[in-house]
């Protein structure tokens, strides 16, 4: 690709996560958004904040053929991202898109094939794996010998937009799904081992969702070295703040957590920027003396590099136009994203069949 030209990218999706990455590709030198893309009037609040001056359009096929970009940003709902990524694919563009890559296991893999079959990159917004401390938090639990146990959730006391949000996700999947693939891909990274058993639970909790739908979920997964994972995840203005932000992973050498305390804070739990804060790590060690007593305190880990929400996601989009430029190879980024998306619809086949899933 000639880089002497700017790298057009057409942006498809206004929310939350559309609008962050909107404003880190309106930032970049090199790139210039060629479109925006909502089918309500969320294009048009995005191109007020980012000055105005936008092609706006409310129909994808069509804006992909006025603006024929080099790269497109997916950032809506679920149920279209297979056919959204498809025909940039199918249109040479390389692809961005937001978790999860698919609504099923199978529209994920022919997404994954599209990218393969067009030579162009696809890019899924894994945002913690652009985040310093859940980097180091990943690595100090590898350190902590095997088998780990890793305990994780995120209840959100979902209101007002936020429910909205919810409900329309929910229409597609559920929270164990949608929230569920960041942390599983998480301790698949921890663990570097096959997960081979999975069970999960699930609740209705609201007439707000379709019939057969759940808004809480807690899994289970086993791991070939014997490690076990448990995450929790439910929406809705019922869900309870207390502990609704755990990530601690327990090994035979002891404990690391991430500690956010104003993250986990009363009225935080639907907030968006506050999912990925990690604030400090908390290193425990197990080692005792002769006396039982332990030698050595625990650890606290402030790390310097503290990004907010815009931040990682301008990191995700460097990410993005980097791997373009630079002709990274992202086999190994796809086959994972495809795979955690296949453990949690396994989850959520548990949830519905109260059956243990083997992978």
């Amino acid at each position: 690709m000639n880089t002497d030209k700017p790298l057009r990218v057409l942006v498809v999706g206004c929310g939350n996560m559309g609008a962050a990455h909107a404003t880190a590709l309106a930032m970049m030198e090199g790139v210039r958004i060629c479109g925006i893309v909502s089918t309500g009037q969320s294009k048009e609040v995005l191109n007020e904040k980012l000055g105005g001056g936008y092609a706006l359009y409310s129909d994808y096929a069509e804006a992909l053929d006025a603006t024929a970009p080099d790269a497109v940003c997916i950032s809506t709902y679920p149920d279209t991202h297979e056919s959204f990524a498809i025909m940039a694919f199918d249109k040479g563009c390389h692809v961005f898109i937001e978790k999860p890559l698919a609504d099923s296991v199978e529209g994920a893999v022919r997404v994954a094939e599209a990218s393969r079959r067009s030579g162009k990159k696809l890019v899924v917004g894994y945002i913690l794996r652009h985040h310093p401390s859940w980097i180091r938090f990943i690595e100090i639990a590898r350190e902590l010998g095997k088998p780990l146990v890793m305990r994780m959730n995120l209840n959100q006391q979902s209101h007002g937009y936020m429910w909205d949000v919810h409900r329309n996700l929910m229409k597609s999947l559920s929270p164990i799904v949608d929230c569920g693939v960041h942390y599983i891909d998480v301790m698949c990274q921890m663990t570097r081992s096959k997960p081979v058993q999975v069970f999960a639970i699930g609740a209705r909790l609201t007439e707000e969702i379709p019939e057969g739908n759940y808004n809480y979920g807690q899994l289970q997964i086993r791991f070939a070295d014997g490690s076990v994972g448990w995450y929790e995840a439910g929406w809705g203005p019922m869900m309870s703040e207390t502990a609704f932000f755990v990530k601690d992973v327990i090994g035979p050498k002891g404990c690391i957590s991430i500690v956010a305390k104003d993250a986990a804070a009363a009225g935080q739990s639907d907030a968006v920027s506050s999912h990925t804060r990690t604030e400090s790590l908390r290193l425990h060690h197990a080692e005792l003396d002769e006396r039982n007593a332990f030698i050595r305190p625990d650890e606290w880990i402030d790390l310097t590099d503290e990004p907010d929400h815009q931040e990682l996601c301008n990191r995700e989009q460097a990410y993005f136009i980097k791997a373009i430029h630079e002709d990274i190879d992202l086999s190994d980024h796809v086959d994972d994203a495809v795979n955690s998306l296949r453990i949690a619809f396994a989850c959520d086949e548990s949830v519905r069949t109260g059956m243990v899933i083997s992978l």
